[in-house]
């Protein structure tokens, strides 16, 4: 995975980790240590829900406490602003007219829903270095598919 994240990505990951480990943990916390104090652990299942719960917490916690370590804030826009690169929103039109709009963002922060597309991802790219007007073909799952950049900005 690119080690690149917007500053927006940036904050919603630092977020996720302070409720996790402020708020989530220690309300999971709390619970095992109640069901730990019920009696049976072996047969108390809100006890053994709970403390598979609490494992997978911490993992996550692991998880983005390093992987926050690791990534690059990208929070300035390029010098070139007419071609594509990190964090540029691009406009597309396909050869049967329809437009889409993708931002090419980090592994951490990609949602299709919002049209936030990884950098890592095929159609990221091949958008690379493109400019307005510039044609571009995709490997799908589907086979090809070819794009006209239509617009870009930042």
């Amino acid at each position: 995975m690119s080690p690149y994240i917007t500053p927006e990505g940036q904050r919603h990951l630092t977020e996720e980790l302070s409720y996790l480990w402020k708020i989530k943990r220690p309300q999971v916390t709390q619970a095992v240590s109640e069901a730990a104090a019920m009696g049976d652990r072996s047969e108390n299942a809100e006890y053994i829900y709970g403390k598979k719960q609490l494992r997978q917490i911490d993992s996550r916690i692991r998880f983005l406490s390093k992987r926050l370590d690791a990534l690059t804030v990208v929070d300035r826009t390029p010098e070139d602003t007419s071609k594509v690169f990190f964090g540029a929103w691009v406009g597309l039109e396909d050869v049967d007219g329809n437009s889409y709009q993708y931002r090419i963002v980090g592994p951490d922060e990609f949602d299709t829903d919002k049209g936030f597309i990884s950098i890592d991802s095929p159609m990221a790219k091949a958008l690379l270095r493109k400019t307005e007007g510039d044609e571009v073909v995709v490997s799908r799952p589907n086979g090809t598919s070819a794009f006209v950049v239509t617009s870009i900005h930042y």
